[in-house]
């Protein structure tokens, strides 16, 4: 105490002099003040270290929270957006141009493989097509009669073979007629439900133009773009987590197909998992967020990111060690090397072991070798 009196008084002498000097400005003096500041308050330091438990006064001991580690799974997933998509979704084209003289089905509607959906004008058609029947007639009445000719030696053979090639040459066009005629009708190419059907009858309709969708929901699937920084990571038969927003549903399901090519566009590929069949409330193209498991230890150690502190010697993390005196610790500062990380917990490579105790509430007040209560 003698001591401190002294270096006050000695203080005080200075700043007396520091004010009363007419030579000194303002500059001076706050430079004399700060350092005659940090001369008291290490004196002061280092005088309550020493007399501190001498005289049986109590040190601050800091209240802290402590997490015991333990084996747990962890995983890194790569997040983004799907779809629900059906195996079986199809647009319903004519093979022809043509006008609409028939649709007969509508939205929602349950329709089988090969059934008939729309019909498109053929009155020209059948007409040609008749006329075409009357000149087969004609030319089969004389084919026969140069043929019974033919077999008598009579006549030439030149008009046989012109005959006989008239009458396969109609054939031939009543055939392709017909194929024609058969196209002038829309069947489903598939069995499934009528979606969206987009034209009425009146309209005209040519190829590449849809009359309506058919989806087949009985195999679905989910369909999402992945970043090209994944391309080395993402592979078949790695697990998914499904979550379907706005039906509030998880389910889980495995990588059945992944695209070998890159979109130039937005430099993505195509990812595909399955869908279990059976889900009344799918719907195409619905969102679906997709969580792929890239990386998962079943073992690992794991602590909150914000726990881990950087020095100049590296990353670490505050630990406590019990030190018997009921609910006392003693803290102690660990390197750590990390691992993976997400959605804010990371993976301790190294520096922490099983049964260790980092601090996870109150880490930044305390420093290493201080004692803490839990």
């Amino acid at each position: 105490m003698k001591h401190i009196t002294l270096v006050t008084l000695s203080s005080f002498a200075l700043l007396f002099a520091a004010c009363g000097g007419p030579a000194q400005d303002k500059a001076t003096e706050l430079a004399a003040l700060k350092e005659q500041k940090s001369a008291l308050e290490a004196q002061i330091a280092q005088l309550e270290k020493e007399v501190g438990p001498a005289s049986g006064g109590q040190q601050r001991i800091r209240t802290v929270a402590l997490t015991e580690l333990k084996p747990e799974t962890f995983r890194h997933y790569i997040d983004l957006q799907g779809r629900v998509d059906a195996e079986d979704n199809v647009p319903v084209t004519a093979k022809m141009p043509g006008t609409l003289v028939r649709v007969l089905v509508k939205n929602g509607d349950f329709v089988k493989k090969g059934q008939l959906l729309a019909q498109l004008d053929d009155d020209v058609m059948l007409k040609g097509l008749s006329e075409l029947e009357l000149q087969l007639k004609t030319a089969e009445d004389i084919y026969n009669r140069q043929k019974g000719l033919w077999d008598q030696k009579i006549g030439t053979e030149i008009q046989f073979i012109q005959a006989k090639t008239n009458k396969e040459a109609l054939e031939q066009r009543i055939a392709t007629t017909k194929e024609q005629w058969q196209q002038t009708k829309i069947y489903a190419p598939i069995a499934g439900t009528v979606d969206m059907v987009i034209l009425k009858t009146g309209q005209a309709i040519a190829p590449g133009v849809p009359l309506c969708n058919i989806v087949n929901m009985g195999q679905l699937k989910i369909a999402g773009d992945v970043p090209e920084a994944y391309a080395a990571k993402v592979k078949q038969g790695l697990p998914v987590q499904i979550y379907f927003p706005d039906l509030d549903k998880e389910l889980a399901s495995r990588v059945t197909y992944v695209s070998k090519t890159i979109n130039p566009m937005n430099r993505t590929f195509t990812v595909e998992c399955a869908l279990p069949a059976g889900g009344a409330d799918y719907r195409a193209n619905m969102i679906a967020v997709m969580k792929i498991i890239d990386y998962q230890n079943p073992k690992a150690l794991v602590v909150p990111v914000n726990l881990i502190q950087t020095s100049e010697g590296g990353e670490f993390v505050l630990a406590a060690d019990v030190n018997g005196e009921g609910n006392k610790a003693t803290v102690r500062k660990v390197a750590i090397t990390q691992g993976r990380n997400y959605n804010g917990m990371v993976e301790i490579s190294s520096g922490l072991k099983v049964g260790d105790r980092v601090i996870s509430t109150g880490f930044q007040d305390v420093n290493g070798g201080e004692t803490v209560a839990f």
